[in-house]
């Protein structure tokens, strides 16, 4: 399965930026929590950014505002994250174009619902 960063994860459960981490997790994935006011999320150690991870990362999901997300989206291209699912909430309209620029795989969708899974389970 892949490598993917949560980026917006959360301690809130009733936060999409959790029921990512605990959906993904459940899906298979090995799951990077990214939230740099965190120590961890659902067991997971949190990191400030997909920069700090040591690892590769397959993909990235993001769920801060779009005017977070426009500084995330240069991060994931220098970490080298091919895919990146923009969730509801975080697909403005720049941030979709700069991702798109980089040359990211852009997912413009909820990616729970992507990997099979539904946000209402979790």
């Amino acid at each position: 399965m892949a490598v993917v960063a949560v980026i917006g994860a959360s301690a809130d459960q009733t936060k999409f930026g959790n029921k990512a981490v605990r959906a993904f997790r459940h899906h298979g994935d090995t799951v990077i929590a990214i939230n740099p006011n965190a120590k961890s999320v659902e067991g997971e150690r949190t990191y400030g950014s997909v920069l700090d991870y040591p690892g590769p990362i397959d993909e990235a999901t993001v769920y801060v505002p779009p005017e977070v997300g426009i500084r995330v989206i240069e991060e994931i291209a220098k970490k080298g994250i091919k895919t990146v699912w923009l969730n509801p909430g975080a697909d403005g309209p720049a941030v979709v174009a700069r991702a798109r620029a980089l040359g990211l795989a852009t997912r413009v969708a909820c990616s729970m619902l992507g990997i099979g899974e539904r946000p209402g389970d979790y």
